[in-house]
């Protein structure tokens, strides 16, 4: 599980494949869910919230905010 600054540090690439990574991983978990055999269900959760993690990310910098824009409206809340 990655936090959100190793996920900043990452390049665009690397968050990208990483983020392909998590949803096969993903499909795959929801698979074994659907035919019973899923040991641990809380990885799903894991693992929805570290894409949630990556697409914030990359949804920040496509907007083109700043890290010290985020911190300050996180700071505000």
């Amino acid at each position: 599980m990655s936090s959100i600054e190793n996920i900043r540090k990452m390049s665009r690439e690397e968050r990208e494949k990483r983020l392909q990574e998590l949803r096969a991983e993903l499909a795959r978990l929801k698979a074994q869910a659907h035919r019973g055999s899923l040991e641990n269900p809380s990885s799903i959760r894991k693992i929805k919230r570290e894409i949630a993690r990556i697409l914030t990310v990359m949804n920040e910098e496509k907007l083109g905010k700043s890290k010290s824009q985020v911190a300050a409206t996180a700071e505000k809340q």
